[in-house]
């Protein structure tokens, strides 16, 4: 089985990269002349040892350990690379502060299955590289556990498995995949590095258009891309690449679209699926999510306009509610538009407020209710004035 390590420092470096575990790099904090270290049993919590020299023995690391039985013990090397080195109780190393060692039980050998050939492993711990060297497995493939009754597990070089489970734990490697999402396309690559100019390509886009485009990477600002740019797909936490057209027709360039807080993931998806302009924007305490160019049911005074929805801090358990457009519309018939005629200022421009709320038999649900619904509400109340 694989475990997942979810407590201690282990915890807050867990990443979305498929790396797998990662261990801090401890500070070392010599007493008299030793070094710190981090060591671990089956329960892959590293914790600080102390050894009273840096040159130390497989045995003395074991004992630094407190294992039952150190001369039953195995003592293995937990490489930077994720690779494991049974170091042995006789060996002697010269130990560097934060070395990493996981300390068990050598109780038996284990028998596992890499690409459908066999391979003996002298240890119940092995990680994701160990895996990948004893079956010749490329850098560019990804690795993956085999797993009955659910989905295989792709398996990290540093993360580490416990090979006592019931049967024989079985391994395979397949061509790696990295996704990119273009404009609210998802391209699925075989190839960790793409240029812009390709990417938009492959995703229909037309490259000879004026696009400024925007590497939207998470939990960073997004940054302004050329078609020149090379896109590691290997970064953690790459998310899209976001396209807007230049507006060309009096040689302006357009405001740069602003991201100043995030929506919900199926919200932001949604949006660049549907709307090639829109933005999230801080105006002093509020927050709102503006769509440029959002177009309105025929018999208004205006084809298009800027919709802005204000997003409370705590949605979605908060309720979206109302909607404000800039500029003001008017209906052709010049019939009365009820309850529009209250203002708000965003930044400095003027909307117009259409206070419409949800009815009692249709409450707010932060399960299920969020932008796209909201959205849906909008586009009823804007048909239902002109009778569409």
């Amino acid at each position: 089985m694989v475990l997942n390590i979810t407590f201690g420092v282990l915890e807050a470096e867990m990443n979305h990269s498929n790396e797998g575990v990662t261990v801090e790099q401890h500070q070392a904090h010599p007493v008299g002349g030793g070094v710190e270290i981090l060591v671990s049993g089956l329960d892959f919590a590293f914790r600080a040892a102390y050894l009273p020299r840096s040159a130390a023995t497989g045995r003395g690391i074991a004992s630094a350990a407190h294992v039952a039985s150190i001369e039953d013990a195995s003592v293995l090397l937990f490489g930077e690379d994720g690779t494991l080195e049974d170091v042995g109780l006789d060996r002697v190393l010269e130990i560097s502060p934060g070395a990493r060692f996981i300390v068990v039980d050598a109780d038996a050998s284990y028998r596992i299955r890499i690409n459908g050939g066999r391979f003996d492993w002298p240890c119940r711990v092995i990680s994701g590289a160990q895996v990948r060297v004893l079956g010749e497995i490329p850098h560019e493939q990804s690795l993956f556990l085999e797993r009955i009754d659910e989905a295989d597990r792709e398996i990290g070089r540093r993360e580490l498995i416990d090979l006592a489970a019931p049967g024989v734990e079985v391994f395979y490697s397949r061509e790696a995949t990295w996704l990119l999402n273009v404009q609210g396309v998802r391209l699925a690559l075989h190839v960790p590095e793409i240029t812009v100019r390709q990417a938009m390509i492959d995703a229909r886009f037309d490259v000879t258009q004026g696009w400024h485009m925007y590497l939207k990477v998470q939990g960073e600002p997004k940054r302004e891309v050329q078609l020149d740019t090379i896109i590691d797909l290997r970064t953690p936490g790459i998310e899209k690449l976001r396209l807007t057209q230049k507006d060309v027709s009096n040689g302006e360039a357009p405001a740069e679209l602003r991201t100043d807080f995030a929506l919900q993931e199926i919200d932001e998806a949604f949006l660049d699926d549907h709307y090639v302009n829109w933005e999230t924007v801080k105006d002093g305490e509020r927050r709102w999510l503006l769509i440029q160019g959002y177009p309105m049911p025929d018999g208004y005074s205006v084809d298009r306009v800027t919709l802005a929805i204000e997003v409370p801090a705590t949605y979605p358990a908060a309720q979206l509610d109302m909607f404000y457009l800039h500029p003001i519309v008017e209906l052709k018939s010049k019939a009365r538009i009820p309850n529009t005629e209250a203002r708000a200022t965003i930044g400095q421009t003027e909307f117009q407020r259409w206070s419409r709320h949800r009815g009692q038999g249709a409450p707010w649900l932060p399960s299920t209710d969020n932008v796209i619904t909201h959205l849906a509400l909008i586009e009823s109340s804007l048909r239902r004035e002109v009778g569409a």
